[in-house]
């Protein structure tokens, strides 16, 4: 080998994998193994036990190997084994570790001869091995048997795959002679995941079992189908000499016999056989490595470089210093502070691309579902103008008006203001739900602590609760302050003169805008499979139409909806979608789109409906009043037409009304904001910053309120084993001298005998003057 740190090298991976896997941690660190690979009774285990002298690898009919056994062969003056899972044990009869390895397969896999890609550790110490790790993978089989699963072969397919695809694993694949080499399942896999054969090793069994006149004389010195480190052959035990318990030792010296006398193997004898098979094996994986460790190194020290700011606070943790308790106590709330304010005010730094924050969440119930709320309780046309005409008679009583009474316009303005409650007081509830959603955000990160996360959440949340009465109360006195005075001479109210002089066509017009673009962005058109399905489209709101395109780039336009006459419709969400949908139809009761009265829109959320709706109102739509309140509000005398005398009057409190509403919802829209902005979050974010860690000493015991959960303690020490795992794995790689000349990757081999036919997913293996195709 050329010197002892060379030889250290095998037993340095496995102490590797045992510091990785004892403390349950992969530590993403592929290592160096070997992996045996072939068909199932290709003889894989025998070669196993070969190596050991013993028989301790379970053995049947089917799939008798169903999860991977990672062997750890370790040259030693005693002999045993030992398991990791069973931590202390010392087996010394090998019988009681093949009923081991049963057992502790079934215990993950049952009895079924199902699989399992979790992986036992098994160690044997024994002065016959050489220093060796390898990894016993399930055969490969086509077809299920039992209660197998159907796929079971696309299972051990990809259980395979999982090992042999790292660049790290070397591919043992043992191909029994008395099947065609060509169809070789080993040989086949190793060739896609390693196409130019620098990890895969050719292992040629039941040569003793070749028909009469053959032998695999061609193959084993690498001139049919070769690879570039070659083949070994072996001879292993036949069921016969299993079954009668032929001892190892006699199979080995049998199997030298054979090499030595047999004329087609003879002058390669001393190239064949399992103990050379031992040795090779041992040389390429200490060479391979070698050649990996510089690799293996880098990524330890950036994973330990990686843990070292968070382990720094765990080195010399002491759970119960109060010092430590009260100090962790001050940090966790001010960051609980910083947290809260940044989520509601914003941030440059560390922004979340994915959600909306609170306080963005909260500034769209400002600006756009408070608006829209507003609206959808003004625009009841049928139903004011009934309720002026019932004003006006009975102002006049018994008499006939002349002139049209002032105080009609007060009572049905002050019927109007007063509907604004409603509103207003829904905007603060979900501004409290959103504000309480944030401050559950906040304390996620006080987790470790689970008293002081319920009790913060538990003081925040009740405080800002007590503010929801307080800015209640505010905002309704925002309300009677309007009511108790009707300021008609506000320089924005359009006065008797100009009411009487409009129009009822001008009083409902909507207001003329240029054709600005008020919204673009994706939304789904919901239509039934027999008109073409769903579609997602990306749609362009203007001041005068709606329209969607293909794309955003917005050059193939499917369709131009002019908004006169549209209006909003409220749609349940379908039984099977997961989107929220509301309509838009034509109030003349005209086909919209199509052959279809109304589209149906679908947004992912709520939210984002509310959104639409709100820019759907700046373009003039209006959602509609639902009818059957108007059917259950109609009386008989609704349908009697009023005297035109009457009609005046009515239209032009309708137009006063109208525009001094106006006026109180611009007042309401810009006070509300700053209203719920003063005295509910500007005061919960003062509360959080200055008196809240009072309230938590009053709340407790500060020991029990800094109690770590056990999830938090577990994480520390997972997190201080693993950076310990990572120091010791550095500290036995840099007691390794790689100084040594490894032996060289043997050069390229002629490998067309498997070409990939790019047409088909088929491989062709080509030998002796033939073509076999291989399907994938």
């Amino acid at each position: 080998m050329g010197n002892r740190g060379m030889e250290d090298l095998i037993p340095l991976i496995n102490k590797l994998q045992d510091a990785f896997s004892s403390i349950g941690q992969s530590c993403n660190l592929d290592l160096p193994q070997i992996a045996v690979v072939g068909g199932q009774s290709a003889g894989k285990s025998s070669v196993l036990e070969n190596f050991v002298g013993r028989d301790f690898l379970p053995r049947g009919s089917g799939i008798v190997t169903r999860r991977p056994l990672i062997l750890q062969l370790v040259n030693s003056k005693a002999e045993y084994a030992e398991f990791l899972h069973c931590k202390g044990r010392k087996f010394v009869d090998f019988d009681e570790v093949r009923l081991e390895i049963e057992a502790e397969t079934d215990r993950l896999t049952g009895s079924n001869k199902g699989i399992s890609p979790i992986p036992i550790n098994l160690r044997v110490y024994s002065p016959n091995v050489l220093n060796l790790t390898l990894i016993d993978l399930p055969g490969m089989t086509k077809v299920a048997v039992g209660d197998q699963p159907v796929d079971i072969e696309h299972q051990i397919r990809d259980m395979l795959l999982q090992f042999i695809t790292k660049e790290s694993c070397l591919i043992l694949a043992v191909t029994p002679a008395n099947t065609d080499l060509a169809n070789s399942d080993a040989l086949k896999i190793a060739k896609e995941v390693d196409p130019q054969g620098l990890r895969t090793i050719g292992v040629i069994t039941k040569l003793d079992l070749m028909d009469e006149g053959t032998d695999a004389r061609d193959i084993l010195e690498n001139k049919l189908l070769p690879l570039r480190r070659g083949y070994i052959g072996v001879v292993n035990r036949s069921q016969k000499d299993i079954d009668g318990k032929k001892d190892i030792r006699a199979a080995l010296a049998a199997e030298r016999k054979f090499f030595l006398s047999h004329p087609a193997y003879r002058h390669i004898a001393e190239r064949m056989g399992t103990p050379l098979l031992q040795k090779t094996l041992n040389q390429q994986l200490t060479n391979h490595i070698r050649d990996t460790l510089p690799g293996l190194r880098s990524k330890l020290q950036s994973q330990l470089l990686s843990l070292e700011k968070e382990v720094d606070e765990y080195k010399n943790f002491r759970p119960d210093d109060p010092a430590r308790k009260t100090k962790a106590l001050l940090q966790m709330v001010q960051q609980f502070g910083v947290d809260f304010e940044k989520c509601i005010e914003g941030s440059g730094d560390q922004v979340d691309t994915s959600n909306l924050s609170g306080g963005a969440k909260i500034n769209r119930i400002f600006h756009e579902r408070f608006p829209f709320e507003l609206v959808k309780m003004e625009f009841d046309e049928k139903e004011l103008r009934k309720e002026i005409s019932y004003a006006i008679k009975n102002i006049h009583g018994v008499r006939t008006g002349l002139f049209t009474p002032d105080l009609a316009f007060e009572a049905i303005v002050k019927k109007q203001i007063i509907k604004l409650k409603e509103p207003c007081l829904k905007c603060i509830d979900l501004v409290i739900q959103e504000l309480i959603n944030t401050v559950r955000q906040c304390t996620n990160k006080l987790g470790s602590y689970p008293r002081l996360r319920e009790e913060t959440e538990r003081i925040v949340t009740t405080y800002i609760r007590e503010r929801d009465s307080k800015t209640k109360d505010q905002v309704l006195l925002l309300i009677d302050i309007e009511l108790s005075y009707i300021n008609t001479n506000h320089e924005d109210f359009i006065g008797f003169a100009n009411a009487q002089q409009r129009t009822a066509a001008n009083a409902t017009k909507k207001r003329v805008m240029p054709n600005q673009v008020i919204r673009r962005g994706w939304l789904t058109i919901n239509i039934s499979i027999m008109k073409g399905g769903s579609k997602d489209y990306w749609f362009v709101l203007t001041a005068e139409s709606l329209s969607w395109y293909k794309d955003e780039e917005e050059k193939e336009k499917k369709y131009m909806l002019p908004l006169d006459n549209l209006k909003l419709r409220d749609v349940e969400k379908g039984f099977m979608s997961s989107k929220h949908v509301f309509a838009i139809f034509n109030t003349e009761q005209r086909n919209v789109y199509k052959d279809l009265r109304q589209i149906e829109l679908a947004c992912d959320t709520q939210e984002d409906v509310d959104s639409w709706k709100a820019s759907f109102l700046r373009a003039g739509v209006y959602p509609e009043k639902d009818q059957t309140e108007i059917k259950n509000t109609m009386t008989p005398g609704d349908t009697v037409s009023m005297d035109p005398q009457l009609e005046r009057q009515v239209e032009t409190i309708r137009n006063l009304v109208d525009s001094y509403i106006g006026i109180v919802n611009k007042s309401i829209r810009d006070l509300m904001p700053k209203t719920i902005m003063h005295l509910m979050i500007n005061s919960a974010k003062d509360f959080i910053h200055s008196e809240l860690l009072a309230y938590l000493y009053n709340a407790g015991d500060q020991g029990s309120l800094m109690e770590e959960s056990a999830e938090q303690a577990q994480r520390r020490d997972e997190m201080l084993r693993m950076y310990h795992a990572l120091k010791e794995a550095l500290v036995i790689i840099g007691d390794i001298s790689t100084t040594t000349v490894s032996t060289p990757v043997p050069p390229p081999v002629d490998d067309t005998w498997m070409v990939k036919d790019p047409r088909m997913n088929l491989n062709i293996f080509k030998y002796e003057n033939s073509t076999v195709l291989y399907f994938q």
